[in-house]
Protein backbone atom coordinates (compact mmCIF):
# COMPACT_ATOMS: atom_id res chain seq x y z
CA UNK A 1 0.00 0.00 0.00
CA UNK A 2 2.58 2.80 0.64
CA UNK A 3 4.09 2.12 -2.76
CA UNK A 4 0.93 2.95 -3.93
CA UNK A 5 0.61 6.03 -2.57
CA UNK A 6 3.72 7.30 -3.63
CA UNK A 7 3.17 5.87 -6.83
CA UNK A 8 0.09 8.17 -6.61
CA UNK A 9 1.72 10.80 -5.09
CA UNK A 10 4.43 11.10 -8.05
CA UNK A 11 1.83 10.74 -11.19
CA UNK A 12 -0.42 13.75 -9.40
CA UNK A 13 3.06 15.92 -9.09
CA UNK A 14 4.13 14.97 -13.11
CA UNK A 15 -0.20 15.93 -13.47
CA UNK A 16 0.57 19.32 -12.47
CA UNK A 17 2.40 22.26 -13.84
CA UNK A 18 4.54 22.89 -11.40
CA UNK A 19 5.77 19.81 -11.13
CA UNK A 20 7.18 20.57 -14.59
CA UNK A 21 8.11 23.82 -14.47
CA UNK A 22 10.20 23.46 -11.13
CA UNK A 23 11.78 20.27 -13.00
CA UNK A 24 12.85 22.10 -16.32
CA UNK A 25 13.64 24.99 -14.37
CA UNK A 26 15.86 23.23 -12.16
CA UNK A 27 17.78 21.13 -14.32
CA UNK A 28 18.12 24.62 -17.09
CA UNK A 29 20.05 25.65 -13.92
CA UNK A 30 21.74 22.97 -13.28
CA UNK A 31 22.50 22.95 -17.01
CA UNK A 32 23.88 25.96 -17.34
CA UNK A 33 26.05 25.97 -14.23
CA UNK A 34 27.41 22.77 -15.73
CA UNK A 35 28.08 24.43 -19.39
CA UNK A 36 29.97 27.49 -17.08
CA UNK A 37 31.86 25.43 -14.61
CA UNK A 38 33.35 23.46 -17.91
CA UNK A 39 34.75 27.00 -19.89
CA UNK A 40 35.51 28.22 -16.29
CA UNK A 41 37.93 25.25 -15.70
CA UNK A 42 39.87 25.75 -19.18
CA UNK A 43 40.55 29.42 -18.54
CA UNK A 44 41.13 28.74 -14.70
CA UNK A 45 43.23 25.78 -14.95
CA UNK A 46 44.96 26.93 -17.98
CA UNK A 47 49.18 26.93 -18.14
CA UNK A 48 49.04 29.75 -15.92
CA UNK A 49 48.63 27.30 -12.76
CA UNK A 50 51.46 24.99 -11.91
CA UNK A 51 50.44 21.43 -12.43
CA UNK A 52 50.35 20.67 -8.89
CA UNK A 53 48.50 23.52 -8.02
CA UNK A 54 45.02 22.47 -10.65
CA UNK A 55 42.08 20.88 -9.70
CA UNK A 56 40.55 18.07 -10.65
CA UNK A 57 37.34 18.91 -13.45
CA UNK A 58 35.08 16.34 -11.42
CA UNK A 59 35.78 18.51 -8.03
CA UNK A 60 35.78 22.11 -10.21
CA UNK A 61 32.54 21.60 -12.32
CA UNK A 62 30.69 18.96 -9.05
CA UNK A 63 31.00 21.53 -6.28
CA UNK A 64 29.50 24.16 -8.56
CA UNK A 65 26.74 22.23 -9.80
CA UNK A 66 26.18 20.47 -6.22
CA UNK A 67 26.52 23.78 -4.58
CA UNK A 68 23.73 25.30 -6.24
CA UNK A 69 21.63 22.19 -6.35
CA UNK A 70 21.42 22.12 -2.30
CA UNK A 71 20.58 26.01 -2.70
CA UNK A 72 18.03 25.73 -5.05
CA UNK A 73 16.43 22.81 -3.15
CA UNK A 74 15.92 25.21 0.03
CA UNK A 75 13.32 26.68 -2.24
CA UNK A 76 11.86 24.24 -4.53
CA UNK A 77 11.19 21.21 -1.63
CA UNK A 78 8.91 23.74 -0.05
CA UNK A 79 6.81 24.47 -3.20
CA UNK A 80 6.57 20.74 -3.67
CA UNK A 81 5.70 19.36 -0.24
CA UNK A 82 2.95 22.08 0.88
CA UNK A 83 0.13 20.45 -0.85
CA UNK A 84 0.95 16.96 0.01
CA UNK A 85 -1.12 16.87 3.63
CA UNK A 86 -2.68 20.09 3.99
CA UNK A 87 -4.44 20.02 0.41
CA UNK A 88 -6.31 16.81 1.55
CA UNK A 89 -7.27 19.05 4.90
CA UNK A 90 -8.40 22.14 2.67
CA UNK A 91 -10.66 20.10 0.38
CA UNK A 92 -11.76 17.96 3.51
CA UNK A 93 -10.71 14.72 1.91
CA UNK A 94 -8.53 13.74 4.56
CA UNK A 95 -11.41 11.92 6.44
CA UNK A 96 -11.86 9.92 3.44
CA UNK A 97 -8.20 8.91 3.78
CA UNK A 98 -8.29 7.92 7.29
CA UNK A 99 -11.24 6.04 6.61
CA UNK A 100 -9.38 3.92 4.03
CA UNK A 101 -8.06 0.48 4.92
CA UNK A 102 -4.47 2.41 5.77
CA UNK A 103 -2.81 2.96 8.93
CA UNK A 104 -0.95 6.72 9.29
CA UNK A 105 2.23 5.50 8.98
CA UNK A 106 1.81 4.12 5.27
CA UNK A 107 -0.11 7.29 4.33
CA UNK A 108 3.02 9.41 5.61
CA UNK A 109 5.68 7.17 4.48
CA UNK A 110 3.54 6.75 0.86
CA UNK A 111 3.61 10.65 0.70
CA UNK A 112 7.53 10.97 1.56
CA UNK A 113 8.53 8.52 -0.84
CA UNK A 114 6.19 9.51 -3.85
CA UNK A 115 8.03 13.52 -3.29
CA UNK A 116 11.93 11.97 -2.80
CA UNK A 117 11.09 9.63 -5.70
CA UNK A 118 10.58 13.41 -7.72
CA UNK A 119 13.20 14.80 -6.45
CA UNK A 120 15.62 11.60 -6.92
CA UNK A 121 15.06 12.45 -10.81
CA UNK A 122 16.96 15.74 -10.56
CA UNK A 123 19.73 14.25 -8.70
CA UNK A 124 19.79 10.97 -10.86
CA UNK A 125 20.22 13.94 -13.81
CA UNK A 126 22.85 15.56 -11.92
CA UNK A 127 24.99 12.66 -11.95
CA UNK A 128 24.44 11.53 -15.07
CA UNK A 129 25.12 15.17 -16.22
CA UNK A 130 28.56 15.22 -14.45
CA UNK A 131 29.08 11.52 -15.88
CA UNK A 132 29.52 12.55 -19.24
CA UNK A 133 32.80 14.60 -18.04
CA UNK A 134 34.39 10.85 -18.42
CA UNK A 135 34.00 11.28 -22.61
CA UNK A 136 37.41 14.06 -22.62
CA UNK A 137 38.65 13.40 -19.07
CA UNK A 138 39.08 11.11 -15.93
CA UNK A 139 36.51 11.25 -13.99
CA UNK A 140 36.41 10.59 -10.07
CA UNK A 141 33.32 8.69 -9.72
CA UNK A 142 33.80 8.79 -5.57
CA UNK A 143 33.54 12.00 -5.74
CA UNK A 144 30.67 12.18 -7.64
CA UNK A 145 28.54 9.37 -5.74
CA UNK A 146 29.43 11.02 -2.41
CA UNK A 147 27.48 14.12 -3.59
CA UNK A 148 24.99 12.19 -4.89
CA UNK A 149 24.35 10.40 -1.38
CA UNK A 150 24.50 14.00 0.49
CA UNK A 151 23.02 15.46 -1.82
CA UNK A 152 19.96 13.07 -1.53
CA UNK A 153 20.04 12.61 1.91
CA UNK A 154 19.44 16.51 2.55
CA UNK A 155 16.53 16.49 -0.32
CA UNK A 156 15.11 13.66 1.94
CA UNK A 157 15.61 15.46 5.12
CA UNK A 158 13.98 18.55 3.55
CA UNK A 159 10.82 16.64 2.48
CA UNK A 160 10.18 14.70 6.01
CA UNK A 161 10.41 18.75 7.12
CA UNK A 162 8.33 19.96 4.58
CA UNK A 163 5.89 17.03 5.18
CA UNK A 164 5.36 18.14 8.50
CA UNK A 165 4.60 21.52 8.18
CA UNK A 166 1.94 20.14 5.40
CA UNK A 167 0.45 18.41 8.12
CA UNK A 168 0.24 21.28 10.41
CA UNK A 169 -2.12 23.82 8.12
CA UNK A 170 -4.92 23.44 5.81
CA UNK A 171 -3.37 26.49 4.28
CA UNK A 172 -0.24 25.06 1.70
CA UNK A 173 1.38 28.53 1.40
CA UNK A 174 1.18 28.94 4.90
CA UNK A 175 3.04 25.32 5.15
CA UNK A 176 5.50 26.66 2.42
CA UNK A 177 6.55 29.85 4.13
CA UNK A 178 7.52 27.67 7.46
CA UNK A 179 8.86 24.95 5.80
CA UNK A 180 11.94 27.56 3.94
CA UNK A 181 11.59 29.51 7.41
CA UNK A 182 12.46 26.13 9.37
CA UNK A 183 15.23 24.75 5.99
CA UNK A 184 16.85 27.93 6.10
CA UNK A 185 17.38 28.31 9.80
CA UNK A 186 18.53 24.96 9.89
CA UNK A 187 20.90 25.31 6.94
CA UNK A 188 22.64 28.57 8.81
CA UNK A 189 22.70 27.40 12.33
CA UNK A 190 26.79 26.62 11.94
CA UNK A 191 27.47 29.87 10.83
CA UNK A 192 26.18 31.49 13.73
CA UNK A 193 28.03 29.38 16.49
CA UNK A 194 31.25 28.79 13.87
CA UNK A 195 33.33 29.97 16.70
CA UNK A 196 31.69 27.15 19.04
CA UNK A 197 31.73 23.74 16.72
CA UNK A 198 30.93 21.69 19.83
CA UNK A 199 27.95 23.79 20.22
CA UNK A 200 25.05 21.40 20.12
CA UNK A 201 22.92 24.11 17.94
CA UNK A 202 25.95 24.03 15.21
CA UNK A 203 25.96 20.09 15.87
CA UNK A 204 21.98 20.15 14.21
CA UNK A 205 22.97 22.63 11.14
CA UNK A 206 21.92 20.44 8.29
CA UNK A 207 24.88 22.34 6.23
CA UNK A 208 27.45 21.49 8.63
CA UNK A 209 26.67 17.45 7.67
CA UNK A 210 26.23 18.02 4.59
CA UNK A 211 29.75 19.96 3.65
CA UNK A 212 31.33 16.26 4.19
CA UNK A 213 30.19 14.56 0.96
CA UNK A 214 30.63 17.69 -0.42
CA UNK A 215 34.50 17.51 -0.40
CA UNK A 216 33.96 13.82 -1.08
CA UNK A 217 34.01 12.26 2.20
CA UNK A 218 31.10 9.75 3.57
CA UNK A 219 30.65 9.65 7.74
CA UNK A 220 28.66 6.92 8.91
CA UNK A 221 27.84 9.78 11.55
CA UNK A 222 26.81 12.38 8.76
CA UNK A 223 24.22 9.63 7.76
CA UNK A 224 22.89 8.65 11.41
CA UNK A 225 22.32 12.45 11.61
CA UNK A 226 20.19 12.97 8.66
CA UNK A 227 18.30 8.72 8.71
CA UNK A 228 17.67 10.65 12.11
CA UNK A 229 16.23 13.80 11.62
CA UNK A 230 14.07 11.94 8.61
CA UNK A 231 12.62 9.83 11.28
CA UNK A 232 11.78 12.08 13.73
CA UNK A 233 9.74 14.84 11.40
CA UNK A 234 8.17 11.41 9.81
CA UNK A 235 7.11 10.12 13.49
CA UNK A 236 6.01 13.94 13.85
CA UNK A 237 3.57 13.70 11.39
CA UNK A 238 2.29 10.28 12.09
CA UNK A 239 1.67 11.17 15.61
CA UNK A 240 0.07 14.78 14.48
CA UNK A 241 -2.28 12.90 11.67
CA UNK A 242 -3.38 10.31 14.80
CA UNK A 243 -4.36 13.23 16.78
CA UNK A 244 -6.27 14.36 13.99
CA UNK A 245 -7.89 10.92 13.58
CA UNK A 246 -9.05 10.74 16.93
CA UNK A 247 -10.70 14.12 17.22
CA UNK A 248 -12.70 13.00 14.38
Amino acid sequence: MILNIARKELKSLFASPMGWVILALLQFAFGTYYLNGVNQYFDVMSGAIRPAERTGVTQFVGQSVFGLASFIMLFAVPLLSMRLISEERRSQTLPFLFSAPLSISEIVVGKFLGLVSFLSILVVLIAAMLSTLDIWSDVDFGYIFSNVMGLWLLVASFSALGLYFSSLTAQPVIAAIFSFIALFALLILDRFFAGDPSSVLSYISLMRHFQPFGSGLIDTADIAYFVLFITTFLTLTIRRLDADRLRG
